[in-house]
């Protein structure tokens, strides 16, 4: 199965839970190729990145799309949460998310997991959800993303667990499992 991400630590995530299946990244099949996101939910933009990757390679594709919701945000930045402030470091779009949680009382949060398998017969679809708060700062050096300052109801963020602490509760460790099953059953939406 091919998993239609070039984020490296999305991939090794993914591998390190489907290590039953075999996963290819992308650039192990040698496509290069950046898929708009530009759906306005995680699952559609999950299922627009599987289609695609299958039609290239006529081969079972799983892709995801992921964010964090805030609270007080309205949700923001959701689907925008890896491109909301352009091609910048993670640390700064952090860093700027925690300034804008800084002048609200609520900081209440979710991390969503939208996952999409396509194999040319039609999709499986899961979801996973977590909720946490947003740190007060950036903390911990594991994980990626808005890892540092996802916080967890135990005092740590995400990104000061190690990746096999984090692949046992993570939004997209509970969307695999249930994608995993899925398959198994042949589950299509």
């Amino acid at each position: 199965m091919i998993f239609a991400s070039n984020n490296e630590g999305k991939i090794k995530e993914i591998k390190e839970i489907f290590d039953d299946y075999d996963i290819f990244s992308l650039q192990d099949m040698n496509i290069n190729i950046d898929i708009v996101e530009n759906k306005d939910t995680f699952i559609g933009n999950a299922k627009k990145k599987a289609y695609v990757i299958y039609k290239l390679s006529k081969i079972p594709t799983m892709a995801d799309d992921s964010g964090l919701m805030i609270n007080s945000l309205g949700g923001f930045p959701g689907v925008m949460t890896h491109r909301f402030l352009g091609d910048v470091l993670d640390s700064d779009r952090n860093e700027y998310l925690i300034n804008e949680v800084n002048k609200h009382d609520d900081r209440t949060a979710k991390v969503v997991c939208a996952l999409a398998y396509y194999d040319g017969k039609g999709y499986i679809t899961a979801e996973g959800v977590i909720d946490g708060y947003i740190s007060n700062k950036r903390k911990g050096k594991n994980g990626f993303g808005f890892d540092e300052i996802f916080l967890l109801d135990n005092g740590k963020t995400m990104a000061e667990l190690s990746s096999k602490q984090k692949n046992k509760i993570s939004a997209r460790k509970l969307a695999c499992t249930i994608l995993k099953e899925k398959i198994e059953k042949k589950e299509y939406d």
